[in-house]
Parts: structure tokens; C-alpha cells; sequence
């Protein structure tokens, strides 16, 4: 059943997203993870936090999401704009407008235990086919451009 949807607001609404990566084979993988709601493919992400730089709350996001750890890169590699449902009630979806700046991270380590486990999946893709499992088109050209330093 499709829902009808309002938009809050207009103004962006900034997060933080990790490009959570590896080498395999000489050939860079790409982490996605599923959306607790949905189950649509997606990248770590979250909120921006006082006392704490961007890059760490990413590898943080990255931790609690996917149960990464490894390098995050000091600068971002781009952005991407979807829209955030903060509340599905009465048959209609509210909306957040939010602007996901992305860090990339080369994955160390990748734990069994981590705090979201039980509530998603995740799965290690080439980048074309990450690209082609997100729904956002700016983050899925920005997976298929990725290309580690």
C-alpha cells in the first residue's frame, strides 16, 4: 500500500554516511547494509554530534550499523540528498529532507557482535553492484565513481 507523504520543512538536514570498503583479490568491495524499516540497501549513517569530529561520528555510525572498524578518510568524498520518513502514522509518511555528506572507510575489521545486528543485514558488493542496489541515484553515482586513494 503506498502511502501519501508530507515534507518537513525545507531546509537540508546534514548527516554523516560511511563508503565502507575493502580489497578483495585486488578488486575493492563495497559495504551495504539494509534500513531497519524498508530492508532497502543503504550506507551507515546518522547524526552529526557536538564534541565529536565528523570522521569519528562516521566511523561510529559505521560501528553501530554494520559492525566495521578500519581507516576513515579525513576529507568527504561527496554527498548525497534523500528523504528521512520520521513517522508513518495515519497512512501518511513524514518526511525529513536530509543531506548525507560521505566519508569513505577501508574496513580493518568486521565483527559478528556489534549493536544493530539483529536489526540488519549486510552484504559486500562489487561497486557496480552497490551502485545499482541503492535507491538514491547521487549515491549510487557516487558508489560507481568511488575509487580508493
Amino acid at each position: 500500500m503506498k502511502l501519501d507523504r508530507i515534507d518537513i520543512g525545507l531546509d537540508m538536514h546534514r548527516q554523516l554516511g560511511t563508503l565502507c570498503w575493502k580489497r578483495k583479490n585486488n578488486r575493492v568491495r563495497i559495504l551495504l547494509i539494509t534500513s531497519r524499516e524498508t530492508g532497502r540497501w543503504v550506507i551507515p549513517k546518522g547524526w552529526p554530534k557536538d564534541g565529536v569530529s565528523d570522521p569519528d561520528m562516521a566511523a561510529r555510525e559505521a560501528w553501530e550499523e554494520a559492525g566495521v572498524t578500519g581507516a576513515v578518510a579525513p576529507a568527504v568524498i561527496g554527498t548525497f540528498d534523500y528523504a528521512k520518513i520520521v513517522s508513518r502514522e495515519l497512512k501518511i509518511e513524514v518526511a525529513l529532507p536530509c543531506r548525507v555528506e560521505v566519508y569513505p572507510m577501508e574496513v580493518s575489521d568486521l565483527a559478528r557482535k556489534y549493536p544493530e545486528a539483529k536489526q540488519r543485514k549486510r552484504g559486500w558488493f562489487s561497486p557496480m553492484k552497490a551502485a545499482s542496489l541503492v535507491n538514491e541515484p547521487q549515491l549510487s553515482e557516487l558508489i560507481a565513481a568511488f575509487e580508493p586513494a
